[in-house]
């Protein structure tokens, strides 16, 4: 076992997350320490850490973050969201957003369709697997979002909410987000090979 450092610092999603799980997957690291120059990595290698079965400890270090994971006493298996579909999720649809609005023309008729759009989205049941916001997408998930109940309550109901963590970092909303989970391009691309059907709205 060794301990290993590395600065991911300057590289676009999902880069420092990939570097990352290619030194993980090698399984011979006791600790790792990740250093990165934004919130959303942060989040990212944090969860990815976890996720492997280390433990996490993040500090901030002039303007970066470094995030360490050390390996527990027991070993785990690492996984990117590739958890297998429960038995009442027989067909997985995964529903891509990357709007605030829906259609073209008029864009507060756009903002209610949408609302009316994702208000219906439950009438999927339990094939409504995860629903991923990307671009202006994100913008549902934070506070003040006319949205943000519907998505809450989806995400009680058992869907997955995966919410782009470079978006928000890019519409500086990183910190307004109340629903979903900060997630990268790695876990997004993984999601939308697991299921069974991709609904893209765009």
């Amino acid at each position: 076992m060794a301990d290993e450092d590395m600065d991911c610092r300057g590289l676009a999603c999902p880069g420092p997350v990939l570097k990352t799980k290619e030194v993980l997957d090698r399984g011979k690291v006791e600790k790792l320490t990740v250093l990165v120059d934004n919130a959303a990595a942060r989040e990212n290698v944090s969860r990815l850490f976890a996720r492997c079965g280390y433990q996490v400890e993040v500090t901030e270090q002039e303007g970066a973050f470094a995030v360490t994971g050390s390996r527990k006493p027991t070993d785990a298996v690492c996984e990117v969201l590739v958890e297998a579909a429960p038995a009442d999720k027989p067909n997985k649809i995964l529903v891509l957003v990357g709007t605030d609005r829906m259609g073209h023309g008029d864009d507060f008729l756009g903002q209610k369709l949408l609302l009316n759009f994702l208000g219906t989205l439950k009438e999927m049941g339990g094939e409504l697997w995860r629903l991923v916001l990307i671009n202006a997408g994100v913008k549902l998930a934070v506070e003040g979002s006319e949205v943000l109940p519907q998505l809450q309550a989806l995400e009680k109901q058992g869907t997955q909410l995966l919410v782009c963590g470079t978006c928000l970092t890019h519409f500086g909303i990183l910190e307004q987000k109340r629903a979903g989970e900060t997630t990268n391009m790695l876990d997004i691309v993984t999601a939308m090979q697991l299921a069974d059907k991709v609904i893209s709205l765009t």
